[in-house]
């Protein structure tokens, strides 16, 4: 009898890995992924309601009533420390460890969600750097007092800040801004996977056009306001503030 062969096609699949599986005990891989996962909600809410806030600047006096009700919360240095820098701490830290961990390959499989791992990698590392001059720059006044930011004059200093420099103004925050609002949109749709909240393919597709949105939303949100803070003069600025107090 002559021997029958079934020809079979293997399917295979390549996705980007990390090693941080090996180098930590599987459950605690689990957890620290997870909670990984989680604070990046809390950043990405976060980002969503600074955007939101900063394109108020092109509302003038508008911008100076938000910060205001903000800085006037209670206990906000632990509303701040528990819900925003804290969780900001570990997705940074954590994010390193799986970034420096990382074995990308587009190189030898180029597909969609490659890339994406890839691009989700590159952006929170423009987002580290991004973060780090954002912060102390206006919240410690380390690059001089013309880029730090005072909440009872927010109109006027995000402006100063802002038009202080050429590179601050078409470097640092158009790139800042499109890495940020990237990763919030991948980052949510990744989790939407990690939690199980969208298994199959019309699922993901689904959620994938929803974060779309959000990235254009989010984007369009800080545009807006890097846009008015080009246009508005320390002049404006000053009368629209001594306006906005009689």
């Amino acid at each position: 009898m002559a021997a029958r062969f079934e020809e079979r096609t293997i399917v295979t699949t390549a996705i980007s890995t990390d090693l941080t599986g090996p180098l930590v005990a599987g459950r605690y891989h689990f957890l620290l992924r997870r909670l990984h996962s989680f604070t990046g909600m809390f950043f990405g809410m976060y980002l969503i309601v600074h955007l939101v806030v900063n394109a108020t600047i092109a509302q003038g006096a508008a911008y100076q009533r938000q910060v205001m009700k903000i800085h006037d919360l209670p206990f906000l240095p632990v509303v701040e420390w528990t819900f925003i820098y804290l969780p900001i701490l570990y997705h940074t830290i954590y994010g390193i460890w799986i970034t420096l961990t990382g074995q990308p390959n587009v190189a030898s499989y180029p597909f969609g969600k490659n890339w994406l791992y890839l691009m989700q990698r590159i952006s929170a590392v423009i987002i580290f750097f991004f973060v780090l001059f954002h912060v102390l720059a206006l919240k410690y006044g380390w690059f001089g007092t013309n880029l730090e930011f005072s909440p009872h004059e927010a109109l006027q200093t995000i402006i100063r800040h802002v038009q202080s420099y050429k590179w601050i103004a078409y470097g640092v925050y158009p790139i800042g801004i499109l890495a940020a609002c990237f990763h919030l949109a991948n980052g949510f749709w990744t989790a939407g996977i990690t939690w199980g909240l969208t298994v199959g393919a019309v699922a993901q597709r689904r959620w994938g056009f929803i974060c779309t949105l959000l990235f254009i939303i989010s984007f369009g949100a800080g545009m807006i306001a890097l846009v008015a803070s080009l246009v508005t003069t320390p002049e404006m600025a000053a009368q629209i503030m001594q306006s906005a107090q009689k």
